[in-house]
């Protein structure tokens, strides 16, 4: 529940739409609803900031769309991360509204229409890395940062990243996806007075060990400002750049 459902809610009942035993139902949902598979939680979006999002991995598409439709009940933005085809499917029975990425395997509210905020860049590796780059743009986008993507500026051809530098340095944060060896976060970090998050990929050949080469690359950058998520995780990625994006928009933008 957001602090607007809430107002919305006391509102309706000011106004006689709704009784006292319809808010008190509803409030007792406030800190969670039970659903027998699930505990949905509410009142995450009042004391974080933001609405719980579902992890779609290993949940049945029948679980998913029940979740979802409950939480987009009482909240404007709600995302499935990890959504396959048949989990976007089942949710859109139960929300048309609903819109589906296949790339980055999200399926969500429409977006909002509230304005964007402040700037995040958004630097990409290379083609392969784009499933997770694009679930960290849509993540930060949807809860209302402005995104630049910068794809396929990896190190084999760092000139191509070099072209972009007033890009990066004019963001608040900057987020840096790359698989193989990793090397991208160092190079940008090197460039920047902003934080950068560096999001591992599972891109690799053998030695990438599953994205753990790049991992291990990223935790011993030597460039300050560097923290690493974990591999494959834009999703993480994409709160902690829009956190960081909303509090250097409400301090008055990062030093540059």
């Amino acid at each position: 529940m957001t602090p607007e459902y809430l107002k919305t809610l006391l509102a309706r009942f000011k106004s006689g739409e709704v009784d006292e035993g319809a808010v008190v139902e509803e409030l007792a949902k406030f800190s969670f609803e039970e659903v027998g598979f699930a505990k949905i939680d509410h009142n995450r979006a009042m004391r974080t900031g933001y609405p719980e999002v579902i992890f779609g991995e290993g949940k049945r598409p029948e679980q998913v769309a029940e979740i979802f439709v409950n939480l987009a009940a009482r909240n404007e933005v709600v995302l499935c991360t990890r959504a396959s085809g048949e989990i976007a499917e089942a949710v859109k029975k139960r929300f048309a509204a609903a819109v589906y990425d296949n790339l980055s395997r999200i399926v969500m509210t429409p977006p909002s229409k509230k304005e964007r905020v402040g700037e995040v860049a958004l630097a990409c590796a290379g083609t392969s890395d784009l499933p997770v780059a694009e679930e960290a743009a849509q993540v930060m986008e949807a809860f209302g940062s402005n995104v630049k993507r910068l794809y396929d500026v990896g190190v084999a051809g760092v000139h191509r990243l070099l072209s972009h530098v007033d890009t990066l340095k004019s963001a608040n944060c900057v987020v840096a996806v790359a698989g193989m060896e990793g090397a991208l976060p160092s190079v940008v970090a090197g460039l920047v007075k902003v934080p950068v998050i560096a999001v591992p990929t599972s891109v690799g050949y053998g030695s990438a060990f599953g994205g753990i080469a790049a991992l291990l690359t990223m935790l011993n950058s030597c460039a300050s400002g560097v923290s690493v998520v974990n591999i494959d995780n834009g999703f993480g990625a994409g709160v902690q750049a829009d956190m960081i994006n909303k509090l250097a928009v409400k301090g008055g933008g990062a030093s540059r």
